[in-house]
């Protein structure tokens, strides 16, 4: 992966906890980072008069904060910032046809462990051409720093795969690379279906899943030898077996099929159980 990180700026505070992010994952991987506003989409409670001359200038004082920000927290970060006029959504999904990967804020929902995703955020991880992640609001790994005591125990990159073989290859790239660049494990989940379990022993089907499952990682654990890898297989609706696997998360990643067209968007069960409940960065990986 060359292109940027893309990361769009809303100035709210999920979308300046998602730059944070993006800084950081950004540096870590050696890619360049474009920080996005779209000053025609601001959020409904900017305290801006509504003339186009103001939110034009709002929107390039919330670029040059941000900035100054993140090159005080990363130095050698190479940003640079675009004020666009073009709707948020389909400017970040023009800008993700040459991205490494999308990153987006949603707002943190309480004490609950949730996304609150808007419309254009779901249409755009529904979208997206390269891995889109989001970044919940006041996810303490993120504003207090990966290296925070309250965040030690969040040292894995979980993969859910619903599909082994070639399908899951993507998912995989980006998994193993996440973890390298970070130092951290990995941890693969996939899950047994209880229907199958009718005609066959749990031992059988999972002991099947599991070899599966060995097949379709050697070939990602030989290209990545340093990164420590668990095989995780349990019989359970795949949504509730990846949610109870990402306990020690600090990313989980999922995927969802391509789609011919930006007319037509989908994310699936896991996809969506993921983004609303798993409580760390989510990203959305299109594959098959």
């Amino acid at each position: 992966m060359t292109g940027p990180v893309v990361v769009g700026l809303d100035g709210s505070p999920a979308s300046v906890t998602a730059a944070w992010w993006a800084a950081r994952e950004a540096v870590e991987r050696h890619l360049p980072l474009l920080m996005l506003h779209s000053w025609t989409t601001q959020p409904l409670d900017v305290p801006i008069a509504q003339e186009a001359h103001n939110k034009q200038r709002y929107g390039q004082e919330v670029l040059t904060r941000v900035s100054a920000e993140l090159l005080h927290r990363h130095a050698d970060l190479d940003l640079s910032t675009e004020l666009v006029s073009a709707p948020a959504g389909q400017a970040l999904l023009d800008r993700a046809e040459g991205a490494s990967l999308l990153v987006l804020g949603s707002r943190g929902h309480g004490s609950v462990a949730s996304f609150l995703l808007g419309s254009i955020s779901l249409h755009v991880l529904g979208l997206a051409p390269c891995p889109a992640v989001a970044v919940r609001a006041g996810d303490p790994a993120v504003e207090a720093g990966w290296e925070h005591p309250a965040t030690a125990d969040k040292n894995e990159v979980v993969v859910g795969l619903q599909h082994t073989g070639p399908d899951a290859d993507p998912l995989l790239e980006f998994a193993f690379t996440t973890a390298a660049a970070h130092g951290h494990r990995l941890r693969a989940v996939t899950a047994v279906p209880l229907s199958t379990l009718v005609t066959s022993t749990a031992e059988d089907i999972e002991g099947q899943a599991r070899a599966r499952l060995a097949e379709t990682l050697a070939p990602w654990r030989e290209k990545f030898p340093d990164v420590p890898v668990i095989k995780h297989t349990a019989a359970g609706p795949a949504a509730q077996v990846l949610l109870t696997a990402s306990a020690h998360a600090c990313l989980a990643v999922v995927g969802r099929r391509r789609q011919p067209s930006r007319l037509t968007w989908k994310l699936g069960p896991v996809a969506h159980a993921a983004l609303h409940h798993v409580p760390c960065p989510v990203a959305v990986v299109p594959n098959g």
